[in-house]
């Protein structure tokens, strides 16, 4: 299935993510993000509250898009992880790749996949070493994995996978902050766009505190009669080729959140507001420093 604009992220969420991931599949969230990485992610959990979704009709398999991580050593738990640290790359994929499949088995009769496969970091400095992990990580696509994707990088190393002759199928996603100390990734995010590359944010809110407090973000608020969390998600999302990670573990905010559908699709197109969502895109952009 499609990326949905929004997705679940289930970070630090600990023992209440499969409770978390359930309410955001009844509140209408169709994508969940997570990570083979115990030291900040419990997928064994996130399995468990698709698997209640599931079970009590609210969704079938193949209406969620479920993204996982491949997280390499350096940002694993050495005395919790999914793999052998000490095994050659290839294995700790292979291995890390099985866990994750195990999991979101929801349906004995039928082979687990995953939608989105995201390499959570470059396993070093060396892309030789980043490109055994992808090739590894290419056995499994398109069946059991459908896309690839990288986290935590930069444009040079997303330029290589793009570029390389070696590389049979490049990212369909860059997942990166948003926040003010990267620029707000305006290259990465430009070079991705024209790759045809979606461009994932997270810490949208929670590294942004002075966009939630801008006069764009307040007047598209104000204009749509939406909140301002849900106003920043909308400016990011009018960015091209972008989606956004929202961890919320309110179910109030959870609702109040997808509203950013209808501010994309609805006043965004509007005969009497279109001109206020360009006005406020227009500033925004201006503030994170992207030409309009």
């Amino acid at each position: 299935m499609a990326m949905p604009r929004l997705l679940y992220g289930t970070a630090w969420k600990k023992e209440a993510t499969a409770d978390l991931v359930f309410k955001a599949l009844k509140a209408g969230f169709r994508g969940i993000d997570t990570a083979a990485q115990p030291r900040h992610y419990n997928e064994p959990l996130v399995a468990t509250g698709l698997r209640e979704a599931i079970s009590k009709g609210i969704v079938k398999r193949e209406d969620v898009f479920i993204q996982t991580k491949f997280t390499p050593v350096s940002g694993q738990d050495l005395h919790n992880m999914p793999y052998d640290p000490k095994a050659p790359f290839e294995d700790q994929v292979h291995a890390s790749i099985s866990s994750s499949l195990a999991n979101f088995t929801v349906d004995e009769s039928a082979d687990a996949y995953i939608d989105s496969l995201v390499l959570h970091s470059p396993p070093s400095s060396q892309f030789s070493d980043l490109l055994r992990v992808w090739k590894a990580l290419e056995s499994y696509v398109p069946h059991r994995i459908r896309q690839l994707g990288i986290s935590n990088t930069d444009i040079d190393v997303v330029n290589k996978l793009c570029t390389s002759s070696d590389v049979r199928f490049p990212p369909a996603v860059v997942q990166n902050r948003f926040y003010p100390a990267t620029q707000w990734e305006v290259d990465l995010r430009k070079y991705c766009h024209s790759q045809h590359i979606t461009f994932q944010t997270f810490w949208t809110l929670s590294g942004n505190p002075q966009l939630l407090r801008s006069d764009a973000v307040r007047r598209l608020a104000e204009a749509a009669a939406i909140s301002a969390p849900v106003a920043l998600y909308a400016l990011v999302l009018g960015l091209r080729g972008t989606t956004v990670l929202d961890g919320t573990t309110s179910e109030e905010h959870m609702a109040e959140d997808l509203k950013v559908a209808e501010v994309v699709d609805g006043f965004a197109q509007g005969e009497n507001s279109r001109a206020t969502w360009v006005a406020c895109l227009d500033e925004f952009k201006a503030l994170i420093g992207e030409s309009a």
